[in-house]
């Protein structure tokens, strides 16, 4: 018997989220640790949470996610992110409502390089007259 999953990735500046959404009672894993755990800030857990409570699937899906790279914001939004794909692939109905709220848009925002000559990608070294 195989087991009825639907997958999105999420990406936010150097964080990569592989989501995966099982039918379940609203249980959310992230690296294998209960979400609570892994985030601790409340606010993390919100901006999680927010495609789930959006479309009212929360208590539908158990989410279980796999995050590498970035900081614990970034793997956030990833997170999300992924969560929204995978709610589009589970029911395509749910597209217009993930739309309006803004959870399927990638935030393109990135570091900037840094540049040869500056010390990061705009900071130019002191200047000292003399």
């Amino acid at each position: 018997m195989s087991r009825v999953y639907f997958y999105g990735t999420g990406r936010r500046k150097n964080a990569i989220a592989r989501v995966f959404l099982r039918p379940g009672e609203g249980r959310i894993m992230v690296n294998e640790k209960p979400m609570k755990v892994y985030f601790g800030r409340p606010t993390l857990e919100i901006l999680v949470r927010e495609p789930l409570e959006a479309t009212g699937t929360a208590d539908r899906f158990d989410v279980w996610a796999k995050v590498a790279g970035g900081g614990v914001s970034g793997q956030a939004a990833a997170v999300r992110l992924g969560i929204a794909r995978a709610l589009v692939m589970a029911d395509p109905n749910l597209r217009p409502v993930l739309r309006k709220g803004g959870f399927l848009t990638r935030d393109p925002r990135m570091k900037e390089r840094r540049k040869y000559g500056l010390k990061k990608a705009r900071r130019a070294p002191q200047y000292s007259k003399r």
